[in-house]
């Protein structure tokens, strides 16, 4: 049994006994998901093995997308997609980071917040990308992934961007590259990102809820030069699909408390940190998203509605360099699901048929 799962099987009664009457009902799906993964709550798949004849019962995933046992597969593909999507040329890592003092106004406000969020981040840089001084095209090409964690899994939000190093200007039909180290200015997007996010809250009418002192307070913008796009859509596959820790960062959970690593930013060096398992279970739900909300966005020619076909850009860049751009070529076995074999001979396994959770209790094969 997994880690985080056992975790939440040991604990989950006393957490909903002390918590219950105020939790989200999402919050209570996720513990009911986690703890029910891969078990015949969920139902089950029945293979032969092609070899020997041997059938297997395997219990179905939960499907849960905060569940960390059962998303590895979508990670995968998903960043088999963005590789084969990717343009020739510079890419750069755009970070916006909410300052602390409105944490607590997301986390009560979430579904509200981190739409205005990504809103407020992705429209600065369509803004500043229009200025001839930096880029001067209309059509940028990006994509946003929202993470609400810190290492320790404190609460802090924060939107990645895999963004191309230029534009495509609608207005002479031709593709406007940014310089390769430089993107647009930090203090510029920190400004118009504020500006933004304010006037979205007063169209929300939650403006009053907000310390008026924020909006003096510098919103944090990181832009770091990524060369090509494989190692940023490397590192934000890991966190499309999976939560905010997974079983390999947990090192001991017994006696009511959870030992898990963690490493600060810019250190090698991996520390421990040993929490109540309650306070543990707090931290984990609480990056649970709202019911429906999309936490990767598209934007610009990378969305498919953009009006600007990806192959058409791709083009105009390899003619404008004379071919002479360096593309990482996306690997061809990212997105495979591995092969399932029988434990015994090591045949391939052919599928039988799937028992549903309301099947469950009258199946007799089940073992």
């Amino acid at each position: 049994m997994a880690a985080i799962q056992r975790i939440f099987r040991e604990h989950a009664p006393h957490y909903l006994e002390e918590f219950g009457d105020q939790m989200p009902e999402n919050h209570r799906k996720v513990i009911d998901a986690i703890t029910s993964c891969r078990t015949p709550v969920c139902g089950m798949t029945v293979y032969e093995c092609t070899g020997c004849k041997k059938t297997h019962h395997i219990f179905r995933s939960c499907g849960n997308r905060h569940c960390p046992t059962c998303q590895n597969q979508k990670a995968l593909d998903w960043m088999a997609r963005q590789l084969s999507r990717q343009v020739p040329g510079p890419y750069f890592m755009v970070t916006f980071t909410v300052p602390e003092q409105i944490r607590r106004f997301f986390r009560s406000h979430q579904e509200v917040a981190y739409d205005a969020f990504f809103k407020a981040s992705s429209e600065s840089m369509k803004k500043l990308v229009l200025d001839k001084r930096f880029i001067g095209g209309d059509v940028p090409g990006f994509f946003g992934v929202l993470e609400t964690w810190s290492r320790t899994l404190i609460y802090h939000p924060h939107i990645h961007y895999v963004v191309v190093g230029g534009a495509w200007s609608k207005a002479d039909d031709s593709w406007h590259p940014s310089r390769p180290d430089f993107f647009l200015p930090n203090k510029a997007l920190s400004r118009i990102c504020r500006a933004k996010f304010r006037d979205l809250m007063k169209d929300a009418g939650l403006i009053h809820l907000v310390d008026p002192e924020l909006w003096k307070t510098g919103w944090n913008v990181n832009i770091q030069p990524v060369g090509a796009a494989e190692q940023s859509i490397g590192y934000l596959s890991r966190y499309v699909f999976k939560v905010a820790i997974s079983d390999h960062r947990i090192v001991d959970a017994r006696d009511g408390t959870v030992t898990f690593s963690y490493r600060k930013s810019k250190s090698r060096r991996t520390r421990h940190m040993q929490i109540d398992a309650t306070e543990f279970m707090r931290r984990f739900l609480q990056h649970t998203l709202p019911t429906g909300f999309m936490k990767v966005r598209y934007y610009g020619f990378m969305h498919p509605c953009s009006g600007v076909p990806l192959n058409k850009v791709r083009a105009a860049i390899e003619m404008m360099h004379g071919f002479d751009v360096q593309s990482g070529e996306p690997d061809a076995s990212a997105g495979e699901k591995p092969a399932l074999v029988c434990p015994e001979c090591g045949a391939p396994l052919k599928y039988i048929c799937s028992v549903l959770p309301h099947q469950m209790p009258h199946y007799r094969g089940a073992g």
